[in-house]
């Protein structure tokens, strides 16, 4: 086990990943991409140039669960509960509040508000319809 993917991040490879993540080229390459496996093979690269032997599984795991952990705080702190904290909420602060945000509010009639935006701007709705 340890090797593996349970193996625990010493908070010297969570600095770590957070520093290649905090790179704005990386940040560019890991908003709204699906298909990330070559971006997390550089990052498990560039991590072991720092010394952090993780693999590119590994590394989009923790990816993952950071992001989720933050949010969670992020959420809860929004909501009005300042209980709930993390480890590197700062640093994850700092690198997630210049990613768009994914979630679109839906309206009442199931269609997202960006949409009607979009529909009502539209140079053709105005004279074709």
């Amino acid at each position: 086990m340890e090797s593996g993917a349970g193996k625990h991040w010493t908070e010297e490879e969570v600095k770590a990943l957070l520093s290649v993540w905090s790179e704005k080229n990386i940040r560019k390459q890991l908003q709204g991409t699906l298909r990330n496996k070559g971006i997390f093979i550089y990052i498990a690269k560039r991590l072991q140039e720092l010394g952090v032997c993780r693999d590119w599984k590994q590394c989009r795991a923790k990816y993952k669960n950071l992001k989720y952990e933050y949010r969670t705080v992020k959420y809860a702190h929004n909501s009005g509960d300042v209980t709930k904290t993390m480890k590197f909420f700062h640093d994850l602060d700092a690198i997630l509040r210049y990613e768009p945000v994914t979630q679109l509010a839906a309206e009442e009639n199931g269609r997202c508000s960006a949409t009607e935006t979009q529909l009502n701007t539209s140079p053709t709705t105005d004279s074709t319809q």
